[in-house]
């Protein structure tokens, strides 16, 4: 089975609408997704974007609500912005959690959490979304709410994104099968397109 890899970053309202398509558009092409969760802040200084965040540009965020809106309705999905975007221990979380239980597990754990977050407009730093999303797959919560807080979890976190960059990702949502790229929700349909044609 082929694996395409899925860089995200759960501060993204884009990624987390990707991540709601993504395994219908892979799954007649036996493909498996890989998850990356990275530090989206800290990913955009490596690739030398020092710009301000959207947040910080009121004309931009406005109109970024109304698209995130369009395609929140387009995607038959809820979407609330969260109470924050410090998503460092949710991101760290996630990859413990990666790296312990199957593939099938750690998607559950993801969507869980970007259901809470994106979702329903959850605190990302509210420690009772990785208590629920961890007993939903049967985790015991305890150490991996200890290893998210930890100094272990950052240097955890910053190697990832590290390894992201150097992989050529500079962006959340970014998809990658082989050599080929597509970075945003909105290149979905290239790649399912690239899919089909057999790449």
């Amino acid at each position: 089975m082929r694996k395409l890899d899925f860089y995200f970053d759960f501060m993204s309202p884009f990624a987390y609408l990707a991540f709601q398509k993504l395994p219908e558009i892979v799954q007649d092409h036996g493909i498996s997704v890989v998850l990356h969760p990275v530090d989206l802040p800290r990913l955009k200084v490596l690739a030398g974007n020092t710009g301000p965040a959207n947040v910080s540009i009121p004309i931009k965020i406005a109109y970024l609500r109304e698209d995130l809106d369009r395609w929140a309705l387009r995607y038959g999905v809820p979407l609330a912005f969260p109470a924050s975007l410090k998503t460092a221990q949710a991101n760290a979380a996630a990859a413990r959690v990666i790296e312990t239980v199957s593939a099938e597990q750690s998607q559950r754990f993801v969507k869980l959490v970007w259901d809470e977050i994106w979702g329903r407009g959850g605190d990302p730093e509210d420690p009772g979304i990785i208590e629920r999303a961890s007993a939903e797959i049967g985790a015991d919560p305890a150490p991996l709410l200890n290893f998210a807080r930890s100094g272990d979890a950052a240097t955890k976190l910053e190697s990832l994104t590290q390894q992201a960059s150097e992989a050529g990702v500079f962006g959340a949502p970014t998809m990658v099968l082989g050599d080929k790229m597509w970075w945003g929700n909105d290149r979905l349909d290239f790649l399912a397109e690239a899919l089909k044609s057999g790449v």
